[in-house]
């Protein structure tokens, strides 16, 4: 039997913000690929055309969604086995190497960025149970946490199980952690309770039963979760909130973009306090009156700050 060989794929995650819903950018399906179910930018890197990887990302997202890239960071190289593979298959095994990008919708004059087949759609399409911005979703109480407490308690594992979930879910007291997307998302792969599970083969199909989400091709949600989490836990100590931000905002925008990435809400005066206090922004002289109330103070980010203290992020208190 032939050896099988390996290529190298790229995953792009981009992530916009509009009227207060974080956004991902995603494709149609490929034919007869998991039923329909969208996916990320993807596409194979060429060594012979593509310089580095980050190169041959930025000219596969533009051929695809006619988009140029804005900043951009390496994630994770995903490369389990089965990932695209079905049984029989003797094609080659795709390792995927996955960026986060960040951008706006809108170019530098406010029009928006025109893309081909490519859809911006919410992040909460994919994880619903990850928007706590009015309240504790009703889905983990009434679906989530009790078939997790079923999955956990069927095993001889149960106990590592328990506080997997615990930790996870915030059960048992325990806080929410915004960051653990990627952990929330495994758990319920292993206990097969979203499609790309049942998709993947391993536990019994409760396709019509939970409907947890949308799926997306191969594990580009995996993907994607990465991508959040890393967006949750990096705009907390660097100011990667502003890639998101027009030129000049006011507080209250500047609040929506981190509520709807952060994914809950915050408590208005303790922002605009420590936003203020920190000196990651300054006053522009301007005011905007885009809200529809009164004018409100413009301000754009201040880029000094980035030499001079090492973690220049959004504190994220509670509401």
């Amino acid at each position: 039997m032939a050896p099988r060989t390996v290529e190298v794929g790229l995953n792009a995650a981009i992530v916009a913000v509009a009227d207060g819903t974080p956004l991902v950018l995603v494709t149609p399906a490929e034919d007869g690929v998991a039923d329909g179910a969208e996916g990320l930018p993807f596409g194979a890197f060429d060594p012979l055309l593509h310089r580095t990887f980050e190169s041959g990302l930025r000219s596969l997202v533009g051929e695809q969604t006619s988009h140029a890239l804005g900043y951009v960071e390496q994630l994770y190289t995903f490369g389990d086995r089965g990932r695209l593979a079905a049984p029989g298959d003797e094609e080659a095994h795709i390792v995927s190497v996955g960026y986060l990008a960040l951008t706006r919708i809108e170019d530098s004059d406010g029009e928006p960025r025109e893309t081909t087949d490519a859809a911006w759609q919410s992040f909460y399409r994919y994880f619903p149970w990850e928007d706590w911005r009015a309240g504790k979703p009703e889905m983990i109480d009434a679906t989530i946490l009790p078939k997790l407490g079923d999955w956990a308690a069927g095993t001889g594992s149960s106990a590592a199980r328990t506080e997997r979930l615990r930790l996870a879910f915030g059960a048992s007291g325990l806080p929410w952690d915004e960051e653990r997307v990627l952990e929330r998302y495994e758990l319920l792969y292993e206990a097969g309770l979203i499609e790309e599970a049942v998709r993947d083969g391993r536990l019994p199909a409760v396709r019509s039963e939970l409907p947890l989400g949308r799926s997306m091709q191969f594990d580009h949600r995996r993907i994607l979760a990465t991508a959040i989490a890393r967006l949750r836990s990096k705009l907390k100590y660097r100011p990667v909130i502003f890639e998101l931000m027009p030129a000049t905002f006011t507080l209250s925008e500047l609040q929506r973009v981190v509520e709807a990435i952060a994914g809950r809400h915050l408590h208005t005066q303790n922002f605009r306090r420590f936003v203020e206090n920190t000196a990651l922004v300054e006053a522009t002289g301007g005011s905007s009156a885009r809200t529809g109330g009164r004018p409100a103070a413009l301000f754009r980010f201040r880029k000094e700050v980035l030499s001079e203290r090492p973690s220049p992020g959004i504190r994220i208190g509670r509401a």
